[in-house]
């Protein structure tokens, strides 16, 4: 995986913007040295304000969910940090490229017909797509989802969408756009429902515990330049909360609990 000290401290040029992304995004490239690596960076001041998350703190919540990710053991995230470009300061990530699939081929989180939910695939979601065919919603059941599964339920995740699941085709599976993390209230929003009160795998439930050691801690300190003080309280709530029921969460009725679009 890249050298953090490339993202830290190597020149950030621009590609161009990515514009289906709601907020400010542009794929762009740095250099150091003669590495280069190619990333996505989300300034600050291309942010929408929302009403439910302080103006201008997306960033620094897309960077303390790889903190999570990384205290976890499970490189969930990119490698992301926090630095000045060239619209000022801002989020920036390593690009992941995704593996190209054979036509037909159903994606880690995928649109199918109603019944043909492939073997190693779980359904979540009965729908009608744009000309009214029944289909499902569904994703594989493999390990990586199932700790990103986790990983949004620690960190509240309010926007899986499936495109937000990149699959470089090497047995790692990385998720992006964490902007909308680590709210008080359960916000939890994720395609990833297919394990919906089943019980967490111990070895995940083991790394959550270790997880809730360190956020009353060094790794809870490092948090709060980053989070509220509430909402540190609450992530260790939810560390806490799966730890003691030991199941996938369920969804909740207050909540819708599957983003729109799902992809």
């Amino acid at each position: 995986m890249i050298d953090l000290d490339l993202l830290r401290s190597g020149e950030l040029s621009l590609h161009g913007r990515l514009v289906a992304a709601s907020n400010g995004t542009f794929q762009g490239s740095v250099s150091l040295g003669g590495d280069s690596a190619t990333v996505v960076y989300k300034p600050v001041q291309g942010e929408r304000p929302l009403w439910d998350f302080p103006d201008g703190t997306l960033a620094q919540r897309e960077y303390a969910a790889y903190v999570v990710s990384e205290a976890l053991g499970w490189s969930v995230v990119p490698p992301t940090l926090l630095r000045d470009g060239p619209l000022g300061e801002g989020m920036v990530q390593l690009w992941i490229d995704e593996v190209e699939r054979a036509p037909g081929e159903t994606e880690l989180v995928d649109i199918v017909p109603q019944g043909r939910v492939p073997k190693g695939w779980v359904g979540v979601l009965d729908a009608l797509d744009g000309r009214h065919n029944p289909v499902t919603l569904v994703h594989a059941e493999v390990d990586p989802l199932r700790r990103m599964a986790v990983f949004d339920a620690i960190v509240n995740n309010a926007d899986r969408k499936g495109g937000h699941v990149l699959d470089p085709g090497d047995g790692r599976v990385f998720g992006v756009d964490h902007g909308v993390t680590f709210n008080a209230d359960d916000k939890l929003r994720t395609v990833l429902w297919g394990w919906a009160g089943e019980p967490v795998p111990d070895e995940l439930l083991e790394d959550v515990r270790k997880l809730a050691d360190q956020l009353a801690g060094k790794l809870g300190q490092e948090l709060i330049e980053l989070i509220t003080a509430v909402e540190l309280t609450a992530t260790r709530e939810r560390c806490a909360t799966l730890l003691k029921t030991g199941m996938f969460p369920l969804p909740s009725d207050d909540w819708p609990a599957i983003p729109w679009p799902a992809f």
